[in-house]
């Protein structure tokens, strides 16, 4: 995602919730076009542990209410969709690896997924669609992968900005989350995928972002803030 950031000139700042967890004002939104929620180990519920878990919901909450382009990813769709009261929970499976997750038609200016196409999951929590919300990805194991809201909201519970590197480092920090379980790949095969997948997967990343900030009415080329939870 950076990549494309810089591509259109954006200043790019960020809170890494896991050093230090300060956020921005919420009296600062008006300087933020876009704010990007990215993924991490913990639950959306763990806010007894992890206190600064419930002013980036605020945050959050507050950023959609005002028109700001907001993207989810993972964690950070879960907490787009708590942040506006829908349910977070354990999922049936866990979806550790490169599974299959399949458009859902709809008849709506929301972003279109292909029918088909193998994306990177790591997660073990799933959500309720947030009231209002466009339907827009299932999986087998997952009914509720991706939706948006209005036109300045998406959330993915998958990651389409994946590297080869990213994942490395994924792995080694999560070995431990990586029980037996159906939809649980090895790092053997999470690792032996062509370079062509990620291509994939980074191309439609950059067409979420294109969607995203091309209907959002907060957008100008300006200040992105990334909240980085892992």
């Amino acid at each position: 995602m950076e990549a494309w950031l810089r591509e259109r000139d954006a200043r790019i700042t960020y809170s890494h919730l896991y050093e230090s967890p300060a956020l921005p004002a919420i009296g600062d939104l008006a300087d933020l076009d876009l704010l990007i929620a990215l993924g991490g180990p913990m639950s959306v519920n763990d806010e007894v542990t992890l206190p600064w878990l419930r002013p980036e919901k605020l945050l959050l909450a507050t950023a959609i209410e005002r028109g700001v382009a907001v993207l989810g990813v993972c964690l950070g769709a879960q907490l787009i969709a708590t942040a506006l009261g829908a349910r977070v929970y354990a999922a049936k499976e866990k979806e550790i690896g490169w599974h299959t997750i399949s458009g859902t038609p709809h008849g709506t200016s929301a972003f279109r997924f292909p029918a088909e196409v193998e994306v990177f999951h790591w997660h073990g929590e799933t959500f309720d669609l947030p009231a209002t919300a466009v339907h827009l990805a299932s999986s087998t194991s997952c009914a509720n992968q991706a939706f948006q809201i209005g036109s300045n909201v998406i959330g993915l519970q998958f990651h389409l900005e994946v590297t080869r590197a990213g994942i490395d480092r994924m792995l080694d920090h999560g070995r431990a989350e990586m029980t037996n379980g159906q939809y649980v790949q090895s790092e053997r095969e999470i690792q032996s995928v062509h370079e062509s997948r990620y291509a994939t997967v980074q191309t439609l990343m950059s067409r979420v972002l294109d969607h995203l900030v091309a209907r959002s009415s907060a957008w100008l080329p300006g200040t992105i803030e990334r909240h980085a939870d892992h």
